[in-house]
């Protein structure tokens, strides 16, 4: 059987693939070919404001045709099965694909089954998710229907994409019953199972106020790990050895699914458990640790850095420019800094950009502005300006 070959091979068309395609074909790189099954491209970022009633589902969904950079290879299939060592990716349908170099960004799996109870609850009975295009605009339907009871948003543990998300949503939901006169009759949960709501103490401490405000209770070092949608509960387990398990009732629950790498990754060579089944790659230069014409990034790669979209936005340039040093033979010399933004939605008018470094560092985009503390203009970006840059500069290589 003869193989199709590519010079470069680029795996997903999501965020993180149309970038690295676009940037390479605007190097020179002609022969470009990126693996991608759906035929709708997202824009999931917003899928938060959708849930809160800031936005609608259908803003954020393009045809995937319409994003696909001109001059690269659409491969309308799915990976199956990657060969590091024969330089091959088969796909769903036994197609083979050969490559000088592979890019490595199929995204994230959600594992909606990891959460007890949770698959079948979901889009009815109070129980929702914005991580779902489907759903969000369900999230907005429950939440506008509550006017009184009890309100749990989860968060899962481990990594996620766009960490903020599980606690953006309480924020929105609480700032709505408030402007409905009903938020004193609705008992607000916040389960998270990290130790405070951010990692960045001077961020903690102001979302600690923004929750105190609304009259959310904060369980930290917790998560649901079940829900009996019959009972209208939920199960919240302690996370390590602080507190012990309870539960919850809920009029309206936001849940957020368990998230792990793609299984077709975690079973190949390119992870590890040590690297917790995420593609193996070098933290700054993303190039894998023992495949030199492996790249990945985006949320399938282990590099610790938070899996956002901005993430990626300074990820691509610097896969793009260590590819073209692989293949002339030059030592690799960009770095990733490990750069990563959160912009935390506090009301319908206000948004917390927390942007740091993989130090945890505060590496502020507009340092006028104070970035441990919700501002409105901050909030007119995440409406307006992130999705304007993202369809128009970041999918075409320009930004």
């Amino acid at each position: 059987m003869t193989l199709a070959k590519h010079q470069i091979l680029v795996v997903g068309g999501g965020t993180a693939g149309i970038s690295v395609a676009a940037r390479l074909l605007r190097r020179g790189y002609s022969d470009v070919a990126v693996i991608e099954p759906s035929d709708t491209h997202y824009y999931q970022p917003l899928w938060t404001l959708v849930g809160g009633g800031q936005a609608k589902a259908s803003t954020t969904a393009r045809p995937e045709a319409s994003v696909m950079p001109k001059g690269a290879t659409w491969i309308k299939n799915a990976a199956a099965t990657v060969d590091p060592d024969n330089n091959t990716v088969t796909c769903a349908d036994g197609a083979d694909y050969e490559y000088d170099v592979l890019v490595v960004c199929p995204g994230i799996q959600l594992d909606w089954n990891r959460t007890e109870g949770l698959s079948d609850a979901l889009g009815k009975d109070g129980v929702s998710s914005n991580y779902r295009f489907d759903l969000a605009p369900r999230t907005w339907e429950f939440i506008r229907n509550v006017r009184s009871g009890t309100a749990v948003f989860a968060m899962p543990s481990g990594p996620i994409k766009c960490a903020g998300a599980p606690q953006k949503i309480a924020y929105l939901a609480s700032d709505y019953w408030r402007s409905q006169g009903v938020l004193k009759d609705i008992d607000v949960h916040l389960v998270v199972p990290t130790p405070r709501l951010f990692g960045i103490p001077a961020i903690a401490d102001n979302l600690d106020a923004v929750a105190a405000d609304y009259g959310i209770t904060v369980h930290t070092n917790a998560e649901v790990t079940a829900i009996d949608a019959a009972a209208h509960k939920v199960g919240v387990t302690a996370c390590g050895d602080s507190g012990s398990d309870f539960m919850l009732p809920y009029d309206v629950l936001h849940a957020v699914p368990r998230q792990s790498a793609p299984d077709w990754i975690k079973s190949s060579p390119l992870s590890t458990a040590d690297a917790g089944g995420y593609v193996e790659i070098d933290k700054h230069t993303m190039q894998h640790v023992r495949y030199p014409n492996v790249f990945s990034l985006g949320d399938v790669g282990s590099s610790p850095n938070s899996k956002t979209g901005a993430a990626i936005r300074k990820q691509a340039p610097a896969v793009v420019d260590n590819i073209d040093s692989m293949l002339k033979g030059r030592p690799l010399t960009a770095a990733y800094n490990g750069y990563g933004s959160c912009p935390i939605v506090t009301s319908s008018e206000a948004m917390l950009l927390a942007e740091f470094d993989y130090d945890l560092n505060l590496t502020p985009s507009f340092p006028l502005l104070d970035p441990t503390k919700p501002h409105r203009g901050y909030w007119y970006l995440k409406k307006y300006g992130l999705p304007f840059m993202y369809w128009n500069l970041m999918l075409k290589g320009l930004a």
